[in-house]
């Protein structure tokens, strides 16, 4: 890889449905050049594949995380599955295991019986993350593109509306509120092995104002954003990228000195996954609601 294509990289996470031409003007290259590259990537399983990540409050869940190290992937998972469905499932160098799962009832009770339930693994740190600007409006025409983009979330607009039975401005107007919406993001799935001389990081920071720490972290630190920031109530996520493995610990220590940190955690991933089988079976139980528009309502 090079910086050309980790700028292109960078811009599908945000947004896997930006044009490759958009991309092309942005970076000063052709439209043609872009797609080539992105295919490259494909091919190469840089890119896993393109994916929908929605984050489970907008469909009426909670979601807890867990930092655990020491313990195969498997007998994690196999744990915390008696908790809820796996979300997000990252093992980080260093026999770190950062994973999140969706909650259906009440997240303090589950909290407490996942706890239990990890007793004889060093948990590092277990929390509900939420975020407050996440709100819930999807209509019923909303679920049904939703479900069709699971499959495919870089699908062209007639080939939905085909699929769909909507209008074609039906379903330009449904894909402009998700694409603009905090809580569902069009991106994918990508091989942190195989970025080459690039490494892919993740700073898991705890603040005492998201706004303004956040403000700050982007003037200083924007340009090496792999993608937008994540932001759960006190904490902000950033993906950030390198090359120099040395330089990772220089970012971590000019983090810390950014006015409103409270503390920092460096996680470095192998591989990512996004289970998708919580949101399948949600949006199947959505399709059948006679309400129109489905909220916190869909999981009762």
């Amino acid at each position: 890889m090079d910086k050309l294509d980790i700028e292109i990289l960078s811009r599908l996470l945000n947004n896997c449905r930006t044009p490759d031409s958009q991309i092309g003007k942005e970076l000063g290259v052709s439209g043609v050049a872009v797609k080539s590259r992105i295919q490259k990537m494909v091919d190469r399983k840089i890119i896993e594949r393109f994916t929908l990540k929605i984050e489970p409050p907008v469909l009426g869940y909670s979601v807890l995380y867990f930092v655990v190290i020491g313990k195969e992937l498997g007998d994690i998972l196999a744990k915390v599955r008696l908790v809820g469905e796996p979300f997000f499932v990252v093992p980080c160098v260093g026999g770190i295991t950062v994973c999140s799962v969706v909650v259906k009832e009440n997240p303090e009770h589950a909290m407490e019986i996942a706890k239990n339930i990890l007793r004889d693994i060093r948990v590092l740190s277990i929390f509900e993350a939420k975020n407050p600007e996440i709100r819930s409006d999807l209509t019923k025409t909303d679920i049904a593109i939703i479900d069709i983009l699971l499959k495919d979330p870089r699908l062209k607009i007639e080939r939905i509306a085909k699929l769909s039975g909507f209008s074609t401005k039906t379903v330009t107007r449904s894909l402009d509120k998700l694409q603009n919406d905090e809580a569902i993001q069009f991106t994918l799935i990508y091989s942190p092995r195989k970025m080459g001389e690039y490494i892919p990081f993740t700073m898991l920071v705890s603040v005492d104002n998201v706004k303004k720490t956040l403000s700050r972290l982007k003037e200083k630190f924007e340009s090496s954003f792999l993608q937008k920031p994540f932001v759960h109530l006190d904490k902000i996520v950033i993906f950030l990228y390198g090359d120099d493995i040395y330089k990772i610990d220089e970012f971590g220590q000019k983090i810390h000195e950014v006015d409103g940190i409270q503390s920092v955690d460096l996680f470095i991933p192998k591989e990512i996954n996004f289970p998708q089988k919580w949101a399948k079976d949600t949006i199947e139980q959505a399709k059948k609601s006679k309400r129109l528009h489905l909220a916190a309502e869909i999981h009762s």
